[in-house]
Formats: structure tokens, C-alpha cells, sequence
């Protein structure tokens, strides 16, 4: 059996970022194992640009965003493992994985979980209809134009208005494919605003709220779809069906932490963000093991997938070093208009702590209120806040020390 300090299972960039935090904290036995055949995870086929304006200071596409992580791991001679599929993980520290080796037992002192996210299919949204080809997640339809340099369709309807579809609307116009409407069933779109400006208004491309496919039709190829509106229990109301002809359909229906390995942990997961309940430090409920980036909660930018991930760094550095000690814990507790909040635990013994979360319907101006019981500890405002945005409010150590179990995060309209 294999030993390593540290063990990160993801190469894409929240473990590429944590593996260099773990390094510049005084961790020098690092291992990254990734499934693909080269590290960088899902920047290698965002080709557009937008990525590093906070991190970075600078605006790069995404390859370009990994190869400046990849660089950093080279520099400091840190191993990456591709190719290299871990299928479970202890709550001992033990990681199994296989290659064209065999199978791989590593027994680590600190382990970080890194996996990302996979998209919801078709299968979960129970779509009637038959089963044509031409039907793809928004993903998927990204692999195969930017890397693979397919065309997929000719004239394409897109299903939700998460961020990788949105991207995709512009991206398909650009390749000549005539994208007819993008259909979000909610009533605000999940994207950010930004996405929405640049990719479909700036190109003409229509976006229908509150409107769903209801049917597929077309034997081998996708000859078209209904789209309908829905009510306000998402219930399709017939009279507004309407047939787009296309032979393509994208889903960007949403995204799934990857925690099949956290659960075989037996890591105790959060049912509103899917991801692990972690502390300040991204511990998870099992010592010694860490998680970060997308596995632990879908993030809308790149840049606070890597700070995230050099928080989880620093704490698995902290623990190997037996310096990862948290005291007088307190609870964060999502209130009013706020739909979950991240750490789920803190110490109010730490410097500062940067509570993460996101409201649950769009609002204008609102006021963020942090409080300890009727104590009010801190109030920021906001010009408007959206679900598809994350939101940030820190605690700085004078108003920790404030906290006795637990502090409330609530909106208010203004």
C-alpha cells in the first residue's frame, strides 16, 4: 500500500489550487488522481473567455486557466496521476483506485475530495416523447464542438438557462447552427446576467420563462419539439403548446455534485446543496477528510472555485501538521430568503470566516442581516441579489466572538 500525506481526487481546478495551497502550507508528499487524460478538468473545453478576472486580474479562456494551475503544480513538482479513476475512499484515509496499472490502495493522512459535477440527463426530467438522436446535455454538446470539432445540429432548441446552455446558445450561432429558443421553466433564469446579455440578447436569441418541452418528437433524428408553459406548480397548461421544428435539443438543466464516493465515506451530506456539511476549514463530518469546489456546492465562477479550494488546501496542510484545532463551534442557520448557507459550522475562534450562500427568488435592492439570536452582528446591502449569483458576507473576529451556538442569515427587501 501506497503512503501519502496528502491525497486529492479531481485534477480539475479546484484540485489543482488545492494541491498548490497544500504545497506553499508545507506539504511536500502531494498525489492528484484524475480520470481524464489530462488535468484541468471541465476548462479544457470552456473555450470562451471570462475566466480569472478576479483570481487572476486578467481575462483568459478556460484552457488558458487551466494551464496556469497546471504550471503552478509543475513548478512545484507536485504528482498528477491521469487516467486514474478512484472508486472508493474510507473513513480511514484509504483510497482505492485503478489504472492500466491495476488497482491502486493509497493510505493517506488528509484526503480532499475535488470531483466536480455532472449534469442532470434526460432521464430525470421525464419528458414524453420518443427517443431520437439529437437530444444532448449542454455539456456534452460543448465536448463535441470545442474539442472534438463536431457540428451537432443545423437548428436547435435549448432546454434551461444555466450558464453552460446560455454559453452554448452563443457558441452554436457562431458555428452556424440557428438556435430557435432557449426555454426556462422557472420564472428568472439561473445564468448569470452577464450570459444573458452576451450570449442571447446580443444575438437575438429568444428566452421563454415559465416555459418547458412538454413532448420530443421524431423516430432516428429529433424532427422537433412542444414547448408549453407552465403554471405556477410547473404544471404544463395545454392550451399554450406550441411545435418548434429542430434536430437538436440541449439540456442545461442543472448540475450534480459528483459525492458518490463522499456518501461511501459515510460523510454526512447536505440535502439542499448535495454537497458534504463541512466547517470553515472544508472538513467534512469524517477528520481528515476535505472537500471543495463544485463537488461541495455549485459555484457560478472559476475564481471562487480556486479560492474555495485553497481554503480546503490550507486546512488538509493544517491537519497533517496536527495544527487543525476549531473550538466553541457555532452553526450557520439559512433564514429568510436565503436558500442554504456554507460552512454549515464554524469556529468562533478563527480570524475571519466568509459565510457563502444564495437567495432563493431574485430580488432588487436588499439588506443582508447576520445575527446571534436578536443580535444584530452585521448588515450589508446589496443593489439586487439572483439565485444564479453567488452571494459572500464575512465575520471578522470582533463579531465572532459575539456568536454563543449559532448565527442567522436573512434577506430583506429595501
Amino acid at each position: 500500500m501506497e503512503k501519502h500525506d496528502i491525497v486529492i481526487i479531481g485534477g480539475g481546478p479546484a484540485g489543482l489550487a488545492a494541491a498548490c495551497a497544500a504545497y506553499d502550507s508545507g506539504i511536500r508528499d502531494i498525489l492528484v488522481l484524475d480520470r481524464e487524460k489530462q488535468a484541468g478538468g471541465i476548462l479544457r473545453q470552456c473555450i470562451h473567455s471570462g475566466f480569472g478576472l478576479h483570481k487572476l486580474g486578467k481575462e483568459l479562456t478556460g484552457p488558458e486557466y487551466a494551464a496556469h494551475y497546471e504550471e503552478m503544480v509543475k513548478l512545484r513538482n507536485i504528482e498528477v496521476l491521469c487516467e486514474t479513476t478512484v472508486i472508493g475512499v474510507t473513513k480511514d484515509r484509504v483510497v482505492t483506485a485503478v489504472n492500466k496499472n491495476g488497482v491502486l490502495e493509497i493510505q493517506a493522512k488528509a484526503v480532499i475530495l475535488a470531483m466536480g459535477c455532472r449534469e442532470r440527463s434526460r432521464g430525470a426530467l421525464n419528458i414524453a416523447g420518443s427517443r431520437p438522436s439529437g437530444v444532448y446535455s449542454a455539456g456534452t454538446a460543448q465536448k463535441l464542438v470545442n474539442i472534438e470539432g463536431y457540428k451537432v445540429g443545423k437548428k436547435a432548441v435549448i432546454l434551461g438557462s444555466g450558464d453552460i446552455g446560455l454559453i452554448m446558445a452563443r457558441r452554436m450561432t457562431l458555428e452556424g447552427t440557428k438556435v430557435e429558443a432557449v426555454c426556462e421553466i422557472m420564472s428568472y433564469s439561473g445564468g448569470l446576467t452577464r450570459n444573458i446579455v452576451q450570449c442571447l440578447d446580443d444575438f437575438g436569441i429568444p428566452l421563454y420563462f415559465n416555459t418547458t418541452v412538454a413532448q420530443i418528437h421524431g423516430k432516428d433524428r429529433l424532427s422537433g419539439v412542444t414547448i408549453a408553459q407552465v403554471d405556477e406548480n410547473r404544471h404544463i397548461i395545454e392550451e399554450t403548446k406550441r411545435y418548434i421544428e429542430c434536430d437538436t435539443l440541449l439540456l442545461s438543466v442543472g448540475l450534480i455534485p459528483e459525492n458518490e464516493l463522499t456518501k461511501g465515506a459515510g460523510i454526512v451530506i447536505d440535502p439542499i446543496t448535495s454537497g458534504a456539511v463541512v466547517d470553515q476549514h472544508r472538513q467534512t463530518s469524517v477528520e481528515g477528510i476535505f472537500s471543495c469546489g463544485n463537488v461541495l456546492q455549485v459555484h457560478d465562477l472559476v475564481d471562487y472555485v480556486s479560492d474555495e479550494a485553497e481554503i480546503a488546501g490550507k486546512g488538509a496542510a493544517m491537519y497533517v501538521k496536527g495544527q487543525l484545532k476549531t473550538e466553541n463551534t457555532a452553526v450557520s442557520i439559512a433564514g429568510n430568503g436565503v436558500r442554504y448557507l456554507l460552512p454549515q459550522s464554524f469556529g468562533t475562534d478563527s480570524e475571519s470566516v466568509s459565510l457563502f450562500f444564495r437567495v432563493t427568488k431574485p430580488c432588487g435592492a436588499v439588506r443582508i442581516d447576520v445575527k446571534c439570536g436578536e443580535t444584530l452582528l452585521k448588515s450589508e446591502k446589496r443593489i439586487r441579489a439572483v439565485p444564479g449569483e453567488m452571494e459572500k458576507i464575512t465575520l471578522k473576529k470582533a463579531e465572532l466572538e459575539k456568536i454563543e451556538k449559532s448565527v442567522t442569515v436573512e434577506l430583506e427587501e429595501i
